[in-house]
């Protein structure tokens, strides 16, 4: 089976990711391809999440709340590749943005609390993510009906 589409290419990577950019090229020059491949290994981790509930491919334009979930994935991964100070503040940040990406995936693939709008799939009921209520009404003359009805023997 063919990979699907990138979401997110390598400049767009590059545009989006808090690595300096001539750290992105030296990751890419040491391991070419390296960055590309762990953006397909992020983009199937969080389609593989989201395929119960959403269209997977995401249609194109791709939710850039998406595209950020992969990038931050893959600046971990790439800071790994290129050599980091574990006691470093600034790792810390990446690691706490990575991990916030799977409780948020995580959140998003909740049938019953997601609070994301993707697409859904074809079989599901809406075109949106999001579940909307219906109108709240009463079948009350007034709105003030009701504490006369309640509160008053």
């Amino acid at each position: 089976m063919p990979l699907p589409t990138p979401y997110l290419d390598l400049a767009g990577f590059t545009l989006r990711t808090i690595m300096p950019s001539g750290d992105v090229t030296l990751v890419e020059t040491a391991a070419p391809g390296f960055i590309e491949a762990r953006i397909a290994i992020a983009q199937q981790e969080i389609d593989s999440r989201l395929r119960k509930r959403y269209v997977i491919p995401l249609p194109a334009p791709v939710n850039e709340k998406v595209l950020s979930w992969i990038t931050d994935l893959v600046t971990w991964d790439a800071f790994n590749k290129r050599g980091r100070n574990p006691s470093s503040p600034e790792m810390q940040d990446v690691k706490d943005a990575r991990d916030l990406v799977y409780t948020q995936v995580k959140e998003a693939a909740d049938s019953q609390n997601g609070l994301y709008d993707l697409p859904l799939r074809q079989d599901a009921e809406d075109e949106s993510g999001i579940a909307t209520g219906g109108p709240l009404g009463t079948a009350q003359r007034s709105v003030y009906t009701f504490i006369d009805e309640d509160c008053w023997p």
